[in-house]
Formats: structure tokens, sequence, C-alpha cells
């Protein structure tokens, strides 16, 4: 092959790689064996940074094909000096020393000092020494700086002959087209291989036109051809060989094969996996990351090299890397040409990258760190970031006149705003782009600057402006000083559609009688919605009919007097499965779990694009007398609110709100109704048949709380970041009452029939009893710290979970009966099972929980992730006497649980984080997820796969 000289090589393509047909039909017979007398040539460890470390063991046969093909490639002869850039312990040291002994070429070795300094290095390679052929990582090069690179090591006059660039991420042609003197003739190429196939397995040398071409191009540098002896494969997810598309890279060879740790014998034409990941377009192959690159954010896909590429195209980055520190944060870092370039790096990263790869932080640094391999060391990164988060903590408050300030900036690196911005004084959190996980981090940092804690404060960063809570921090840190608060000319919201009565329990209409005059239709039907929650209304005179079993809560028209039959309104009755498939009915008591039950399988039944992420939790209405015509409600982050078939996810209709949804809605008790909360204050009305805006209701803040509906009464019960809940006669389209809640109300009302009560919790971390009917407080509890979950109520008790870690109980008079700790924040909230026996619930310390009504432990089940959303307790629809959990972790995973024992039945990771809550109906299960589409999974049991 070394005779037909190098063009051959260069012209080859991927697509026309050696075959590994004819190598799979000898692996029965051959095999190498590292016992065999001069087999090996040398030992190594890899380096971990692209996987577990190895001990690698490479035979004479796998290395010296490196050696012959780079020797014809790069034209070496006796004339050449070849630096020896790697050490001993990484493998293209062998590449480099042997190339130069075979070729009788000069080989330099510098002392570690020496390359330690940049400056002195180049002068020593490219004045004492004339190196004329390099091989290094990237790393290694931009340590000596782009001014460095284009005057002397790429510069008109250099030494240097071939750049040979491997072991990372190659460069963009931006980047490298920047680094070139004018006149520079170095023939640059781009090497790569894998320690497990040691040591380079493709090469791509890159054209001169391209790299003189002014154009801009979009793909990154191909990987170029296979080395002498050396397979390339791309294999999909299902292991088969690709010639287009994507997949991982799989390199091997009849002879290009090394023995892993215990391995001694091993079959010839191995091919091992890469981790690699990659695009074939027309046989040429683009590397698109490692695995281990790979992390959802915001509810995507991102790879953090795409970061760091964009990032070094910058004019004012001198060189730069990106980590993701403790899978939480994804930081910058920069080496940079100018001191004060960190606002200009953020709108220049804006315009170029996606919302969800913006970096949480940029750190200046003077020079990166690397390894003695010459590859970026990201665990030194780790530690230069956690040097800066503490030199950032200690920087406390020397006085009230630092505060302003300081407020400033621990409220832009929050929200990820350029340092150099000025905050407006009328500024909102929610509206500047955070949400309820920001807004705990931020109340932690300006906590931790003012040396103590703040009460109110968290309800104040969620509904306020900066200013009022400048002016709320100052009141409490510094109470005895005379201190002059700042002022601003900012007004708030006002409540147009109601008079301003603040008085807590203010009641407008004392009389809450329905009326029906223009919507005389009362629509028989069955809503499900988070947390196993069933309402059957209107259903007596439908259901026998149709064949239904009897319905959990039998009512054609409920009043005031009949509220014994709804006493249960709360409690988790589910869709059970009987003789009629279709039949709605309350499930039996919890059973053991069947003998012998196979486990489940999820498969997307359809999807939903709502144009934007979904934290809202689906609703779901069963009208009685048509159960086909099933509909799903639910809102997103596009201002959508959408009605979507259950069977076949056909939108039925669509309509555009004010602002952001993540209020789940509720249903009228006529069923003609959606209501809705969003985020610019109001509470919608909507006709659930075709969407048309029916009525809007106008409170003082955003509305992230989902409404309840009073099936006794009709009114729809809301609160809102004003810090007030709302009794809303929809019919009358008046308020009913409105009572100060004294906090953000975050979470949603819980309505317990007997004792008739409406629970709401606020994000000061009150939970209150209020009269259903007037709005007065009857009792309340002061937990200590933000209640964002919300209440959940059973005969006897009201349950939620606090972020201090604990989930409440108290019971209906206000007496707390028990707590049970967890090692994370609860935003989930309670779901009970249909015995009330045992209550369900997630902590962000990624446990789903299972306690008895005593506030046992029952059994928990890891998870992946915090788990922000309710579990949903379900009737498997496939055995007649078991009872199932579904419940979601951020990370995007579904978790189908045996709801006795806590095991194991099923998982399914959706494409994006999960905030949104499931609902499950007969064997579909509902939820919305960050990629901003609606999913519904059928549920197939072990007889149904």
């Amino acid at each position: 092959m070394l005779s037909d000289g190098k063009e051959k090589y260069e012209k080859e393509k991927i697509r026309n790689s050696v075959s590994s047909e004819h190598v799979n039909e000898e692996k029965v017979e051959e095999r190498m064996d590292l016992r065999l007398e001069h087999c090996l040539a040398y030992v190594l460890h890899t380096s971990g940074t692209t996987g577990i470390p190895k001990i690698v063991r490479v035979p004479h046969e796998c290395i010296v094909p490196n050696i012959q093909h780079f020797r014809v490639l790069f034209d070496i002869t006796q004339e050449d000096v070849l630096f020896l850039a790697s050490p001993l312990t990484f493998d293209p040291s062998v590449v480099e020393i042997f190339l130069a002994l075979s070729s009788g070429a000069s080989l330099l070795i510098v002392p570690t000092s020496i390359k330690l300094l940049p400056s002195k290095l180049a002068t020593v390679l490219f004045s004492h020494h004339r190196v004329t052929v390099l091989q290094a990582t990237p790393t290694l090069l931009r340590r000596f700086g782009s001014q460095l690179i284009k005057s002397t090591v790429l510069s008109a006059t250099t030494s240097l002959r071939v750049l040979a660039l491997g072991g990372e991420v190659f460069p963009s042609l931006t980047v490298l087209r920047s680094w070139r003197g004018e006149g520079n003739k170095t023939q640059i190429f781009n090497v790569y291989g894998i320690t497990e196939v040691s040591s380079w397995a493709t090469i791509y040398r890159i054209p001169e036109k391209i790299l003189n071409s002014t154009l801009k191009c979009e793909l990154p540098v191909h990987l170029g051809f296979p080395l002498l002896g050396t397979v390339v494969e791309v294999r999909d997810t299902n292991g088969f060989t690709i010639q287009e598309g994507s997949g991982q890279v799989f390199l091997g060879g009849r002879n290009r094969v090394c023995f892993l740790d215990g391995e001694v014998t091993v079959p010839l034409g191995t091919m091992r996996a890469t981790g690699d990941f990659v695009t074939v377009k027309d046989g040429e192959i683009f590397f698109l990351g490692r695995k281990d690159s790979q992390i959802k954010r915001h509810g995507k896909r991102l790879n953090i090299e795409l970061v760091q590429q964009v990032a070094e195209e910058l004019q004012q980055v001198e060189s730069c890397a990106v980590t993701w520190y403790n899978q939480e944060k994804l930081i910058l870092f920069m080496v940079s040409k100018d001191a004060l370039v960190k606002d200009y790096i953020f709108k220049e990263l804006q315009k170029h990258l996606p919302s969800h790869a913006i970096p949480d932080e940029l750190v200046l640094i003077d020079t990166l760190p690397f390894t003695s391999h010459g590859k970026i060391d990201v665990s030194e990164l780790n530690k230069i970031y956690l040097n800066y988060i503490n030199l950032k903590s200690e920087n406390k408050l020397s006085g009230k006149e630092d505060l302003w300030e300081k407020l400033q900036y621990l409220w832009k690196s929050t929200l990820n705003l350029p340092d150099l911005l000025k905050v407006p004084d009328e500024s909102r959190f929610l509206n500047s782009g955070g949400d309820s996980l920001k807004s705990m981090r931020l109340l932690s940092e300006i906590e931790k600057l003012v040396g103590t804690l703040v009460p109110g404060l968290l309800e104040m960063i969620l509904s306020s402006s900066i200013l009022e809570i400048y002016n709320h921090i100052l009141q409490t840190v510094f109470p005895d000083e005379d201190v002059t608060f700042r002022k601003s000319c900012a007004t708030k919201r006002k409540l147009s559609n109601i008079n301003q009565e603040e008085a807590s329990g203010t009641s407008l209409h004392q009389k809450a009688i329905m009326t029906l005059s223009c919507h005389n239709k009362i629509n028989a039907f069955v809503a499900l919605s988070r947390g196993s929650q069933i309402l059957s209304l209107n259903t007596t005179r439908f259901l026998p009919k149709l064949g239904h079993c009897s319905s959990a809560y039998p009512s054609d028209s409920v009043s005031q007097t009949n509220t014994q039959n709804l006493k249960g309104l709360n409690s988790p009755v589910l869709i059970g499965k009987s003789k009629d498939p279709s039949c709605v009915a309350k499930v039996p008591e919890e059973g053991k779990p069947a003998i012998g039950t196979q486990k489940m399988e999820l498969h997307m039944r359809w999807r939903s694009d709502t144009g934007k992420c979904v934290d809202a939790s689906p609703l779901v209405v069963i009208p009685s007398f048509d159960e086909s015509s099933t509909t799903v409600y639910i809102g997103s982050h596009s201002h959508k609110m959408k009605a979507v078939d259950f069977y076949s996810g056909k939108v039925k209709w669509e309509q555009s709100l004010g602002d952001r949804i993540e209020s789940s809605a509720c249903v009228s008790k006529c069923g003609n109704f959606i209501v809705v909360g969003c985020y610019n204050g109001l509470v919608y009305v909507l006709k659930s048949n075709s969407g048309e805006k029916y009525w809007m209701f106008t409170t003082e803040d955003t509305v992230k709380s989902s409404p309840t509906m009073d099936p006794t009464t009709g009114l729809i019960y809301i609160g809102s970041h004003d810090q007030h809940a709302y009794a809303l006669d929809i019919y009358r389209k008046n308020c009913v009452w409105k009572s100060k809640c004294g906090g953000t109300v975050f979470s949603s009302p819980c309505l317990n029939l007997i004792p008739h009560h409406l629970y709401c919790a606020t994000l000061g971390g009150l939970l209150l009893a209020v009269n259903p009917a007037t709005g007065n407080v009857i009792w309340k509890h002061s937990c200590g710290k933000p209640l964002f979950s919300s209440p959940r109520c059973c005969s006897q008790y009201i349950c939620i979970g606090c972020v201090d870690g604990n989930l409440l109980c108290f019971t209906h008079f206000g007496e707390q009966v028990w707590q049970f700790s967890t090692s994370g924040p609860i935003f989930s909230s309670p779901c009970t099972s249909p015995s009330e026996q045992k209550i369900f619930f997630g902590s962000h310390d990624c446990f789903i929980y299972c306690c008895n009504m005593k506030g046992h432990l029952q059994w928990k089940f890891e998870t992946t992730s915090r788990v922000y959303a309710t579990p949903f307790a379900f009737h498997n629809y496939n055995s007649s006497n078991e009872m199932l959990l579904a419940a979601a972790s951020t990370d995007g995973k579904l978790w189908i649980l045996e709801s006795q024992s806590g095991q194991l039945q099923s998982v399914y990771e959706l494409p994006g984080e999960v905030f949104s809550s499931p609902v499950v109906l007969e064997s579909m299960l509902i939820i919305g997820c960050r990629n901003n589409y609606v999913y519904c999974l059928d549920l197939l049991g072990g007889n149904q796969k």
C-alpha cells in the first residue's frame, strides 16, 4: 500500500473504508494472544477524559501502521525536526518518537519547565531548533495565544511544515483562519483516534483553498479517511452500520487490536465503541461530540463543545473552555484579550447560541489549565470555579450603602444578565426570566450576603420589584438605623374588575347562586387532573343509559344540602377496569400486587406541539354523553391554551392568551367553561367547546396558581402573586370575595367539603383554612419556610410539602399531627391512595416517597433527578387488583411504580425536562414536557408487549 503513494489515501472517502464482513468471518478462528512472544509494544493507562480509565496493552501490529502511514503522508525526511509534545504516558508520543527515529529525523525533547512558558517554548521550537513537524492537542496550541500563533507558529516565515492536531475537538475553520499569518504555507491536519485502538484512526488535510477562503463554513472540519489497516464504522442506536445520518463511531481493523484491562486474547478485527457521535454526509464524517459532552439543559439537549467553539470564534476571546459544573451550571472559562468584556461576550453569545446554550456564568482566568497529556484539565477548572464562588460569598455587605449595588449584582448573576446592564427599579424577577428555582438561589445568595434570614423575602422576590425587595431587605437588616428608602415612580397593576376592598375576607357578594340564563345546557362529565383528583358531576341521568358503572359522585344537581355525597372529592378516585372497558368508576381499595405481574412498557401514542415549554399539568374531561370526545386541556409558555382530542392527539381548538401559562386548568360546574390563570395577572374563562373567551378577571399580579371549582356552588377559587385568594362567580362575571393571605399564593387552593374549608398556602410559609362562602380566615399555621406545594385533603387530614424538606400533616382544625423529613426541598404536591391510607410525594433529594397516615415511611424510590411533579396513583388497567403510581423527575424520566412496594414497573425518558404532572386515564398517560410538546403514552402490560 505504501508504494501507491499518499495521493491515493487523500482521495479515499470514508464510505470506501475497509469492509468488516471478511473480518467477521475470521473471528471464530483467529485471535490475537498477548502471551505470544514479542506480541506487545507497550502498556499504558487511558487518561479517563473519555470515560473510565483503562489499562491498554498495545501490540506492535497495532501501532506500526500509524508510524508507516504518517511517514508517507507527512513526507518525513532526515532533514525534519519533530517536537516530542506528548508525555510518555500519552500514546501519540510513541508515534512522535518512532516517526523521527525510523526516518533519520531529529527528535526535540524539551524540559517540562520550558513547556509551561508559552513564549519561551515558542522561541525554543521555532527560533532555536526550527521544528518542522508538530503533533499536538488543540489546547497545547491555544496556550501560545492567538498573537504568538499568528506571528511565530503559523507565520509566513515559520519553520513548521506540518501541524497535526488531535486528541480533542478540532478548532473551527473560523478560528483556524484567524491563527494563520498572511502567506503561511503550513500543512494542517485533523487527526482522530482513541487509545483503545492505539493511536490514530483517521486523518484529513485541510485544503489550502479552504484555509484561504473568506466564506463562513457552518460544518466542522471532517474526520477524513481511515489510516493504514484501520476500519471505521458509524453505527446507529440499534448497532447497524449506516452510510448517511448520525451515529456512534466504531474503530478497529484486522490487526488494529489492543488488549483492554484483563483481556488475554482478542478476536482479530474487533471493533471498539468510541463514545464519539458523528454525522455522515455524502461519505464524509463530521464530529458532533462525545457522549459525555451531551447534556440536557432547560429541557433541551446541548453539546457543550458547541458552546466552546462559538465562544472561541468571538473577537475578544483568546481561548476558552466550558464545563457542566456539578451537572447544574454551565460555566464558560475565558482567557480574554480585554479585561472588560463580560457584557460584550454575553451579548455576542446570545446572537449566536440558542437560549438554552447561554452559560450560567463567565469566569475570566489568566490561562487554561491542562493535563500532562495536553488536554483541558476539567477538575482544575472546577477547583477554580469553587474558589471563585467562595471569593464571591466572602464579599460580605460592608453597610447599607453597599446593599443596592450588590443586590443588583446578585440579581444579574442569577438571571444571567450582562454585568454592565443597569437593572431598572421596577424590574420584576419573574418578568426578567426568573423562575421558582432561581428565586430560591437568589434568596440564598442575598441571605449569605446580609448574614441573616430575611422573613418574607422569597415572596417579595416572586411578586415585587427589585426596588421593593431592596427596601424590604433594608428595613429587616438595618431596623434600628435611620435608613433612607429608595423611591420609584413605578406603579403596580390595579385591579379593574372589582372594588378595592383590602380587608381580609371582604365579601363582595354573600350569595353565590349559579345562574345559567345564558348557558342553560348542563353537561354530565368526569374531570381528571394531577394528583389523581377526579370530579364526576351531573352524571346520574346519563351513565345508566351508556352502561357506565355508578359514578363516584352521582349528582344530577349538586347543592349545599347533599355535600355528604361529595365529602371524598379530593380523594383519588381512579379509572378502573370493568366488563365495559370504557367504564368510569371508583376503584376498590388497594389490594396486594398480583403475583407474577409482568412489568409494563410505555410507548408514545401521540404528541402535540404547543410552541414553547409545557410546565402546566393536563386536565382531562370525559363527557358522559360521548366518551369518544374526551379532551385534554393544557397551556404552555407560548401563551397558548389548547384543547386536544385524548385518543388521537388532534387539536380541537387553540386560544392565545396574554402571557405565559403555568396554571393548570379546571372545568366549570356546568362543563361549558375552562378556567385558567396567566402570567399577565388575568384569570381566563374560555368556552370548553371552542376556546372563545367568555370572561377575563384581573388580579394585581402573576397567576401561577391553578383554579379549583366548588361543586356545591359553582364558584371558582384561585390564588395570585398579589397575595390574595379570590372566589369568582363566572356566571355573573363578578368576584364574590377577595381574601388577603399574607403572602404570595403560588400553589393551588384545595377544597374540602366536610368540614367546608378552602385551604391556601403562601410563599411566606402560611397555611390558611378559609371559609369558602365568605373568604374569612378560620385558622392559619406558620410553617416557617415557603410553601410551593399545593395542600391535599383527605377525610381526616390536610397534608402539604415545604421547602425545608418536611411533609406536614394537620387536622382540619389546624392542629399539626406529624411531620416527615426528606433531604431536599419539597415542591411536589402530595397524592393520596384511594383508601386514604397512604400518601405519595416527591422531593428534590431525587426520591419518591410513600408514607402512611401516621407519617411513617412505607418505601422510597430513588430516581435520577429532582422530583418536582405531583405523583398520580391509578389502577392497573391490565390487572384487576394492582395499584400503580406514575411520577416524573425533572430530567424527563417517567417512573411507573407498584404503589404497595415501590417496585419499578417501567421507566420512559422524554426528550426534555419535566415539571408537569402526569394524568392517567384507562391505559394512557398524559404529561407536558419542556421540549414544547404534550405527550400521550400507552401503558402496555406484559400481555400486550
